[in-house]
């Protein structure tokens, strides 16, 4: 559908949703006539109204406002829908609208488990339909020049090991508890922050250095933070530290550690090393972006990864610079959304479908399967189903 408008719909209007429709707005700016936000759907309707309000400023039609998905599914003739919703929804909506015979594109993480992620993969292909997870962080330019680092300028040789480290301390305060939010229930978000911003991390590493085989952590809450649900008292169920050792299939070898229970004093290092030398990143979280990064050399040398951007796009070439940084963009949440309307376009799969993300869903699963199990998880085991005892309670309570 080369010359056609893609119909897209939002599910999902608040947090991250808010991101996508900067991006989309951007893309109509820049490409007039590619496509439109044709409705709005979110169980709070005053989110979805506003919502529409703003997409109504930058585009000549204002969006139907939903409360429900399944009754604008039934009313709306539609092309695309980017989901947005609490994780434990992700399958539910992505499988309808997939049904419908819409294309969907899924926030991270695309599935609250490994088994809604593979029923979202199995709609999408019954369907022939398109299933794209919502990964920005890898499409940086700070994250596609180290990828050129490490593959084609073999800059620091052979990759062996990364420490990724993070430590700091949030007060869980009793006498003031923080505002309840659906990410702090297990069977609404489906985990802490080993799958939620860790997500990207797990994409991450796998762009960089291909899959990851095994893991072996330890997943803690070592402290007990109150939230307030209306005026009642609820803990958050999320972890607050955890250690993970990554094997990869290529024998690289990594340490993942993040805590928030850690008093006294913070720090995060991340630093991978090959044979020849290291990308020490000196950025304020585990998932980049590297442009703080330094290249170190054996000898000492170091090289800002500024310096090796500008040549890596010089590298590309027109096209390649047009394919990957269309119109100059660097934001991966706008080029996210541009490739999943491209892929529509064109016939295409995207970059990230949910194939891929089912393998950094899975990454993040066997750190939360190998803490309840004590031992080592095989990722591939948990890709297949063989290993879910972290997330049978979740399937259970979601009926899957």
């Amino acid at each position: 559908m080369p010359e056609q408008t893609i119909r897209l719909a939002m599910i999902g209007c608040g947090g991250m949703a808010g991101g996508h429709l900067r991006a989309y707005h951007e893309i109509m700016q820049k490409d007039p006539g590619k496509v439109e936000i044709a409705a709005c759907c979110d169980a709070d309707r005053s989110r979805a109204q506003d919502f529409a309000d703003k997409t109504a400023a930058v585009q000549t039609t204002a969006p139907r406002v939903y409360e429900d998905f399944e009754t604008m599914l039934r009313e709306q003739s539609l092309d695309a829908a980017d989901i947005a919703t609490p994780h434990s929804d992700h399958h539910r909506v992505g499988i309808a609208c997939l049904d419908a015979g819409v294309n969907i594109q899924v926030e991270k993480p695309i599935g609250i488990t490994v088994r809604a992620t593979r029923k979202i993969i199995e709609a999408a292909r019954r369907n022939g339909k398109i299933a794209a997870t919502a990964e920005n962080v890898r499409r940086g330019l700070s994250q596609r020049t180290a990828h050129w680092l490490i593959h084609d300028r073999k800059a620091i040789g052979v990759p062996r090991q990364f420490f990724s480290q993070a430590a700091s301390w949030q007060n869980p305060n009793p006498d003031a508890p923080r505002r309840w939010h659906w990410r702090i229930e297990a069977n609404r978000g489906g985990g802490g922050m080993v799958m939620d911003s860790g997500a990207h991390y797990c994409d991450t590493i796998q762009y960089l250095f291909g899959p990851a085989a095994s893991v072996f952590a330890s997943v803690r809450q070592l402290e007990r933070r109150p939230h307030l649900r209306g005026s009642e008292r609820v803990l958050d169920e999320r972890e607050d530290t955890w250690v993970a050792i990554i094997q990869f299939e290529s024998g690289m070898v990594g340490t993942w550690s993040w805590s928030i229970s850690a008093p006294g004093h913070s720090f995060t290092h991340v630093v991978y090393y090959g044979s020849e030398g290291c990308i020490l990143d000196h950025g304020d979280n585990f998932h980049g972006p590297f442009s703080k990064a330094e290249i170190i050399n054996k000898d000492g040398q170091s090289t800002p990864m500024t310096q090796y951007e500008t040549e890596f796009l010089e590298s590309l070439g027109d096209a390649g610079r047009d394919r990957l940084f269309p119109h100059g963009w660097h934001d991966g949440v706008t080029l996210e959304c541009y490739d999943f309307v491209e892929a529509i376009r064109n016939g295409r799969s995207p970059e990230v479908p949910a194939e891929v993300g089912l393998r950094a869903k899975s990454l993040c699963e066997a750190i939360y399967e190998s803490a309840a199990a004590n031992s080592v998880i095989m990722v591939q085991d948990v890709i297949d189903g063989r290993v879910e005892d972290y997330q049978r309670p979740i399937n259970d309570h979601l009926g899957l």
